[in-house]
């Protein structure tokens, strides 16, 4: 069973960020690390061209709960903010992920921008957000010709140096080993989100999981027949998907317009499970908890966020911004949750 621990708000300074840019739907632009023992964390925010980090306490806070599970959020100051000592972009940044060694004694920062304009830094063993090491960009395919997009971009857990970026006007994915191009995928529809399937036998850390227009398209590197797709499934018709995520038992969950939580046996290729109407509006985030995989954390277009068991159907909690959410991310093995309001508030939810 999940339950909420604590839930904090802070406020990025205006000296800092005084006016974020706009972006896309997708809630892509915030990366989260915490510390080992959960007392403070550092989050990292995508606006304009430039990353920036800061340091919330999360010590000494406590869960207020109010009228269905809502949770009440208390607030706590920011220890330490400015911004990530590394090369900007030459355009709006649309996605960052951070990406930890199984020590976590070493992370890797990762930000792609609306041409596709790939940069990837190792930050220093402390996690302090700054380059340290060997940092090193990729350019498009194209040179970045065109018009911009939201682009998104996702690491192989199993490799590291491994990450695939797509881009959603170009229908296109590109996979490197590092600066090394190795592959390119050409999807049928926009592509707006996109994970590595770790979690699936030996073969998952060479497919990709790609939401593409109302689809849920599977990939696999090895293959070349069909472009490399092997499975296709169609969601709701004319119903846009934004959100892909993968459980540590290896189960599937989509999530879009329709506002429903679709879960796939990728053994079968079958929904089991098809969790209607649990968000008032589009679902842009999901992810599985690391706690108990029955249990799904899901990010509405609106202010809410509500965690509950994808099979029962059945709302755990849930807790609310104050806007519109610019980011929305969870640590890769612990359930604490981090996201970004327009207004400039950070909040930042612990379960266990």
């Amino acid at each position: 069973m999940v339950e909420a621990k604590r839930l904090i708000k802070a406020v990025v300074p205006e000296s800092l960020i005084p006016h974020p840019s706009p972006a896309n739907i997708q809630p892509t632009r915030l990366a989260l690390h915490a510390n080992g023992d959960a007392s403070s964390c550092w989050v990292y925010l995508a606006s304009g061209s430039r990353v920036y980090k800061l340091q919330i306490s999360m010590e000494d806070s406590f869960v207020g709960r109010g009228k269905e599970s809502l949770l009440i959020p208390e607030q706590t100051q920011v220890l330490e903010s400015s911004s990530v000592s590394r090369c900007p972009h030459r355009s709006e940044i649309q996605s960052i992920v951070l990406a930890e060694t199984e020590s976590m004694d070493r992370s890797i920062l990762g930000s792609v921008d609306s041409y596709g304009h790939l940069i990837v830094s190792p930050l220093d063993a402390n996690n302090t957000g700054d380059a340290d090491g060997l940092t090193y960009s990729v350019s498009p395919r194209d040179y970045g010709v065109g018009e911009g997009s939201w682009s998104g971009l996702c690491f192989n857990p199993r490799q590291l140096s491994m990450a695939a970026v797509a881009r959603s006007f170009c229908k296109s994915i590109d996979v490197y080993d590092q600066d090394i191009h190795l592959h390119t995928l050409r999807t049928l529809w926009y592509p707006t989100s996109l994970i590595f399937m770790d979690n699936f036998s030996d073969s998952g850390s060479s497919m990709l999981a790609v939401t593409e227009g109302s689809q849920l398209s599977i990939w696999d590197l090895r293959v070349k027949e069909n472009g490399g797709c092997v499975h296709r499934i169609m969601g709701s018709v004319g119903d846009m998907l934004y959100t892909v995520s993968m459980s540590s038992s290896g189960y599937i969950a989509v999530g879009g317009a329709d506002r429903t939580v679709a879960v796939y046996d990728p053994r079968r290729w079958g929904a089991i499970s098809r969790w209607m109407n649990c968000s008032k509006y589009e679902i842009t985030g999901l992810t599985f908890s690391s706690v108990d995989p029955n249990y799904i954390y899901v990010q509405g277009v609106d202010y809410e966020v509500l965690c509950g068991q994808w099979r029962e159907t059945n709302k755990a909690f849930s807790f609310r911004g104050d806007s519109n959410w610019l980011g929305f991310t969870k640590c890769g093995n612990r359930d604490i949750l981090a996201g970004w309001c327009d207004s400039g508030s950070v909040f930042l939810a612990q379960a266990s």
